[in-house]
């Protein structure tokens, strides 16, 4: 199923400074391939939804990938499905004594309500920039006016400080703790 782009063609009209039917007619797709390219970098999805996964414990702790965690539906541990005290949710990890070995199965509801306005800014401004210049343009002339692009601005691709921006929003590594003991 094809998610929801993350702004629509009306909010990108706004942000550019143009009324929608100035627009392209290519930019809905503009804003779906900006959204799949800002939803792959963040490695989340964003939009409310249900999700069901299959996730190795670590000290029985299941770290869930996508956030924000909104409620658990299910938690299957083997065969066996627990009931809602024996297990307990914190943030983005379900906990249980019983998760100690194997998969555990969770099916749960998360994203936002709406989308968060930073992650929503830099799919406006990718899309924006696609645009601008759909040809990937390094420089055009015409007559004594000269533009050049910023490298930026080439291709459909997030600029650094993006990236850095939605770091925020990817899961978190795991930490593995080694003990002084006997060598491997």
């Amino acid at each position: 199923m094809a998610l929801p782009a993350l702004a629509t063609v009306d909010e990108l009209a706004a942000w550019m400074q143009r009324e929608p039917d100035e627009l392209p007619e290519g930019a809905a797709l503009v804003l779906d391939t900006a959204s799949a390219i800002v939803r792959a970098e963040a490695r989340q999805r964003f939009t409310r939804g249900t999700t069901t996964v299959a996730l190795a414990p670590r000290e029985r702790v299941v770290r869930l990938p996508q956030r924000p965690v909104i409620s658990v539906e299910l938690v299957r541990v083997g065969a066996r499905v627990l009931g809602a005290d024996e297990y307990r949710v914190w943030r983005d990890e379900v906990w249980s004594p019983l998760a100690e070995f194997g998969p555990v199965v969770i099916t749960y509801t998360h994203g936002y309500a709406e989308v968060p306005g930073d992650v929503r800014a830099i799919v406006l401004t990718l899309a924006g920039r696609v645009l601008n210049n759909p040809a990937d343009l390094r420089q055009e002339s015409v007559g004594s006016v000269n533009v050049t692009y910023a490298a930026e601005t080439i291709g459909a691709s997030l600029a650094p400080i993006e990236r850095d921006q939605l770091a925020r929003y990817r899961p978190r590594a795991a930490v593995v703790g080694l003990s002084k003991g006997a060598p491997w």
